[in-house]
Order: C-alpha cells, then structure tokens, then sequence
C-alpha cells in the first residue's frame, strides 16, 4: 500500500475556481494542465494512495500485459516489462503527483454535486459531511467503480461462484472449475487466454465476435476514438474505446487459441440454473464459475443532480464530441468519459478540460456572473429546492 499524498490547503478559499473529482490518469493530466494555467484547484481522490483503477487490478496484470499507458504529460511512463502493473503504475502516479506538487486530497468519497442553493453559477460537492464550492467541476471518475453485469432470470439460483473481472483472484482460483466466461470485448479474450490451458472453459458472447487482421496502428487508434466521439455527439450512452477496436490474440492467448477456446463460442444462454446455465432450444452448459467479462458503465451517478443526462440517455459533450464540456452545463467538464475512456484521450482530454474550465472562468469574468447562467441551470434548484439525489459513489 502506497503512502498517501496529501496537499494541505489551510489557505484554500472558500470558492475554488475549479475542482477536480478522481486522481487516475485523466484527473492527473488535468490537474497538470489547471497548474500551468495558473487556475487555483483541489483535486478529491477516493482511494487511499496513488495509481487511480490500476492499483486494484489483479497480480497477474504486467506492464508487458497492458494495452499500454500513455504517459502523464512532461513524464515518461514505466517501461514494458514483466512487472506488476498493479505495482509499477501507483509508483509512477505517485512521484508524478510529488513532482509536480498536485493538489491531491485523500482519501475524500464524493457523493453528489449539485447546484448551489445561494449563486446558480456555483456548483457543491459534497463529500465526507463537508461542503466544497467551486465554479468549475472536472469530473474524472473513470468507470471501475462501476462494473456492470446483466441480469438473467435464476442468476440468484446459481449454487456455483459469479465473479466480475473487477473482482478477479487470479488464474489459480479456477483450476478444476469448469468456468463460463461471458462478454465479447478484449479482457473476455484475455481472460480466456489465462485460463483455456489450465482448465476447461466455456465462451458466451451476444454478438459474434470482430476480429481484426492487420495491426493496430495510431491511426486505428484515432479512428477507434472517432466511433465514440459520434456517439457521444449525439447524446448516446458511449461504448468503451475497446469495443470499437475489434479483437485481437497476443501471444500470451495462443495457447487458448490452439486448444480451441474461441472456435467454440456460443451465442447467449437464456437462463441460469443451480448448476449452469441453458439455451433458448434447451441445451445445457453445466459450470463451477460464472466469469462476467461484461464491462463498466460510467461512474457518473454524483452527477445526476445537475441533470447533464440527454433524451438520448448520455451525456452530450462539446465540439462534436471532441471536446470535454458538457453541452447541458458549461461549468462541468467530463474526462474519462467516452472517447478519454482509455489511455487513448485520457491525457488529451485533461488538456481540452483545463482550457474549458479557463473558457468559462474568463467568460463569468468578463461579463459578470449575474449575468452569465450554466445552459441547464434549473430556477427551483436555484432558490433552495430540494435537489434530486444520487447514490453514493467512489469517485
């Protein structure tokens, strides 16, 4: 466990011109970018240390493993190596924050943000019973804190173990279980490749899987990121970067391959009972473990009284989705949403987010904040109604 870093600010004023809610590499690189913007800030981390969702990830994760870490802007990122990524990512977040003196503080939970009762250009977040009032929210909460797994009708019944990847215990957990392993995105690949050689598995997706044959490339990359974008334009709930790539087997997923663990895929069951699962036409898959390869959702609940939600169900963000503020509220920038859901944006979103936040701060300042509004500002919440609630949630 990584010591934490803790900037005191005795001295902080009362109104902050921005805040920042989440220290992973997307909040990092913002926070940079607020510093040389000379933009006053405070960044809320829930964690008790350094390293964002990497710290939490399983042991058997390397550096030589991951899909690669873009480096925190003005540093170098650790080198590819068999190291623990779960080790060698907080040890790199960890001096970057020192480095640059980040005004991180930890461990803070913050549970909603919403408008400010007294000033509708002030947003509150409140977190640990204290009350933070800023003009500027950038909200870089990631999606781990969030993993999401469908429901099927008798997954309560299952007498066996489910298990998200968030939670996964590493390969030696499931020798001599037969294991079904659900999802079609990439870790559902990975996952398979740790397991397929030392027991038997089973592989269920609700498309057929997308493969990709030629390499790819940073122009792949961009054009991946584009997907989201449009999505995310529009207003749509966005797909995760990864899903947009298409799949593709490492070395380390060869052996699965030879043994046959992809060319056996099955479409999706339609029930699950005490002892497995079964199909629509009345097949039947008995299994030890359910591995729910199925994704994370974005970790935005605390956000939910300030109403940023489209008809469309997501958040719809500036510049054709290109950008990071907020279309329902200009004070509210978004990192790690969307296309900065990956290493891919995550640093140039922080970039784009600083910039948005001095935008905003220079236009209340040069009109006057009486008469400067966020676009979604609602009266009632404005004179002291009562706010609509979120769940509480790590950020």
């Amino acid at each position: 466990m990584h010591a934490a870093v803790v900037v005191p600010r005795v001295n902080a004023p009362e109104i902050l011109p921005a805040l920042v809610i989440g220290a992973g590499q997307a909040g990092l690189s913002a926070s940079f970018h607020l510093q040389r913007l000379d933009i006053d800030h405070v960044v809320l981390d829930a964690d008790h240390g350094p390293g964002g969702a990497w710290q939490h990830r399983w042991n058997a994760l390397t550096m030589r493993d991951v899909h690669g870490v873009a480096e925190l802007p003005g540093s170098t990122p650790p080198p590819r190596t068999a190291e623990r990524a779960n080790l060698a990512i907080p040890e790199y977040f960890t001096e970057y924050e020192r480095a640059h003196e980040l005004p991180v503080i930890r461990p803070v939970h913050v549970e909603r943000v919403e408008n400010d009762a007294q000033d509708p250009l002030l947003l509150e977040t409140h977190a640990h019973g204290r009350v933070w009032r800023s003009r500027t929210i950038v909200n870089a909460t990631g999606t781990w804190s969030q993993p999401f797994v469908p429901r099927y009708p008798g997954m309560e019944s299952f007498a066996g173990e489910q298990l998200h990847t968030v939670a996964y215990p590493g390969p030696e957990h499931f020798i001599g279980k037969r294991t079904l392993v659900v999802g079609g995105g990439a870790s559902a690949v990975q996952f398979l490749g740790a397991l397929a050689p030392i027991t038997d598995t089973v592989w269920v997706t609700r498309r057929e899987p997308v493969w990709r044959t030629d390499d790819f490339t940073p122009e792949a990359g961009a054009a991946s990121v584009a997907l989201v974008e449009q999505r995310v334009a529009a207003g749509l709930p966005p797909q995760s970067v990864v899903s947009v790539t298409g799949l593709m087997l490492r070395e380390q997923e060869r052996e699965a391959e030879r043994l046959g663990a992809y060319r056996a895929r099955r479409p999706m069951f339609a029930s699950v009972e005490p002892r497995g699962v079964r199909w629509a036409d009345g097949s039947f898959e008995p299994v030890d473990i359910i591995l729910w390869a199925t994704g994370f959702r974005p970790a935005i609940a605390h956000l939910a009284p300030l109403h940023l939600r489209s008809a469309a169900g997501g958040i719809q963000l500036d510049r054709g989705g290109r950008g990071t503020t907020a279309v329902a509220d200009p004070r509210v920038q978004l990192v790690g949403y969307g296309p900065s859901a990956s290493t891919i944006g995550a640093n140039r979103a922080g970039r784009i987010a600083a910039t948005g936040v001095r935008r905003y701060l220079k236009g209340i300042a040069s009109v006057g904040a009486a008469d400067v509004a966020p676009t979604d500002a609602r009266p009632t919440e404005a004179h002291g109604a009562a706010p609509q609630t979120a769940a509480p949630l790590t950020a």
